[in-house]
């Protein structure tokens, strides 16, 4: 029997495409974050919306209430991700950023442009957050554990070459006819869009989301695809028995939709600790200052460094070269340095970046301001090396499967929430106190350093289920866990039911026909050969 094949793809083929399209979504994430940076001050776009005009607020407005769409489309799937599926989500999701797209591309004059237009915004920031808030969860739930915080990470990665791809368009169409200006930038992110929803009526849906659906035949093909091997092998049973332990464990198997009070609860599974910690990151991020640079990098050179409008683009886009840049580089050090280093390696980066920036602004001479520029372009460099891809990749892998695509939702909200707080007011800051803006975020980034060394345990390296195992050897043994993290050590799939057993997350039973019984999930030793087969389990689960 040959392995069962999606798109005509199987094993690393496959699990290719799954990653391509996810990052694509990313890609035109960072793309519509930074399309605004050159639109928003072109005479051509002021001259259709006159109330952008020399308005920081109107501007700020107009940039930042495509994070209230953002928001609603994270809320949406924290009420019915976990009903609609992965992959119906993402698709969805880049339909409705088609029809935001239209909406912004079709204003005109006579009629009411700017309330178009920022109906637009909104629809377009919807479908954002419902792919933001859902391809985290769907690239680690189909994703090995060698490489899934490398996918991830360059998923996030690729935020910074969409924002550089949008900076340069910008750029290039400002030589254009006033029409193309604006209208062309916004109408290329159709590309990006349909690239996502095409392939996905393709690609098969998470195997832990149809698990979590008692979905088990459809979920052995799925693994069994992505991993190039049999539906019957030992590899696909084996996988299979893993996620299934770690969904009865949280009492996730089976519900076709995850009650809003399991976020809240304790124990040895941790729910809410794992929530806040993902969101945490999410926060974190925002109130780092990204934003401040990605969205008004054009802006800031303007008007606290007192360039003109075209030498503040051409800057601004080659800030986005250096950002792109940079962001390749967690590729290959997130699973070698660590989710918690790179963290704190970003964050005093982003730290003295801002120092350099505010301290540079304060005598108010042209001399002086250059080397605020050196900041801006110091902390894009650390951003886009740690803070840019770390924030997604951690929630999805911190929070267990049944809670993974609800908690994966709420830190989403988070980042949306704090992402329109923090467009709003810069340029009103920036209008009205000056440096004393990058001294805020000075501070805040400061504040970051003992969250990071004392509450975010490492996750590198480590299987879904393995994180699962720290958060209950935590609580069990009551030592932080940071330190939980630090004294497990790496796991061979067929231990970790050895050590979830340990902590409480699963019970032995004497009686293979016990309550716990597994009907067809079980994993039992063949004395003739040595093949692991499928068959009945002597492992109760306890929820």
């Amino acid at each position: 029997m040959t392995p069962p094949k999606f798109m005509g793809l199987t094993g690393q083929r496959l699990s290719l495409a799954v990653s391509t399209v996810a990052t694509t979504g990313f890609l035109l994430f960072g793309y519509d974050q930074g399309v605004m940076s050159g639109i928003i001050t072109a005479p051509a776009f002021n001259n259709v919306f006159e109330a952008t005009r020399d308005n920081s607020t109107m501007q700020g407005t107009v940039t930042a209430i495509y994070e209230i769409g953002c928001l609603l489309g994270a809320i949406f799937i924290l009420a019915v991700g976990d009903r609609l599926g992965r992959r119906k989500a993402i698709i969805l999701g880049g339909f409705i950023m088609l029809l935001g797209v239209i909406i912004q591309i079709t204003c005109v004059v006579r009629a009411t442009p700017l309330a178009q237009f920022i109906v637009g915004r909104v629809v377009m920031g919807v479908g954002n957050g419902i792919n933001t808030s859902t391809i985290p969860t769907y690239q680690a739930e189909c994703s090995k554990t060698s490489n899934r915080g490398l996918l991830i990470c360059i998923e996030g990665g690729v935020i910074a070459f969409g924002t550089l791809i949008a900076y340069w368009i910008d750029y290039g169409a400002s030589y254009g006819p006033p029409d193309l200006t604006w209208r062309f930038p916004i109408a290329f992110q159709v590309i990006f869009a349909l690239f996502i929803c095409i392939p996905m009526f393709f690609l098969p849906e998470s195997p832990r989301w149809l698990l979590s659906h008692k979905r088990v035949e459809e979920a052995d093909t799925v693994i069994a695809a992505l991993r190039g091997c049999e539906i019957d092998s030992p590899e696909t049973i084996l996988e299979r028995d893993l996620i299934i332990d770690s969904l009865r464990a949280s009492a996730g198997y089976g519900e076709r939709s995850t009650p809003i009070k399991a976020l809240f609860t304790g124990g040895k599974t941790q729910h809410f600790r794992r929530m806040m910690l993902g969101s945490s990151s999410q926060l974190m991020q925002q109130l780092g200052g990204c934003n401040a640079v990605i969205y008004f990098c054009p802006l800031l050179f303007q008007n606290s460094l007192g360039m003109t409008h075209n030498m503040s683009m051409l800057l601004g886009g080659v800030n986005m070269v250096v950002y792109a840049f940079f962001a390749c580089f967690s590729w290959f050090t997130i699973e070698r340095v660590g989710r918690r280093r790179l963290f704190m390696y970003g964050t005093l980066g982003q730290t003295l970046s801002m120092v350099i920036i505010f301290a540079c602004l304060i005598p108010d001479t042209e001399a002086t301001a250059r080397g605020a520029t050196v900041g801006l372009f110091t902390y894009i460099a650390a951003f886009g090396a740690t803070w840019l891809p770390l924030p997604w990749l951690y929630p999805a892998e911190l929070n267990p499967i049944k809670t993974r695509a609800k908690a994966n939702a709420v830190s989403t909200c988070t980042n949306w929430m704090f992402n329109f707080l923090v467009v709003m007011i810069v340029p009103i800051m920036v209008s009205n106190i000056g440096w004393g803006t990058y001294v805020f975020f000075a501070v805040m980034n400061g504040l970051f350093l003992p969250i990071i060394w004392f509450f975010y345990p490492e996750t590198a390296r480590r299987s879904l289920e393995e994180v699962d195992i720290i958060f209950a050897k935590g609580f069990g043994e009551n030592i932080s866990y940071v330190k939980a993290a630090e004294q497990l050590p790496h796991l061979q799939p067929e231990e970790i039911e050895e050590y979830a057993t340990r902590y409480g997350l699963v019970d032995r039973v004497a009686s293979l026909t016990g309550a716990g019984r597994r009907t067809g999930a079980g994993m039992e030793k063949n004395a003739s050969d040595g093949t692991v087969a499928s068959g009945s389990s002597d492992v109760a689960f306890s929820s």
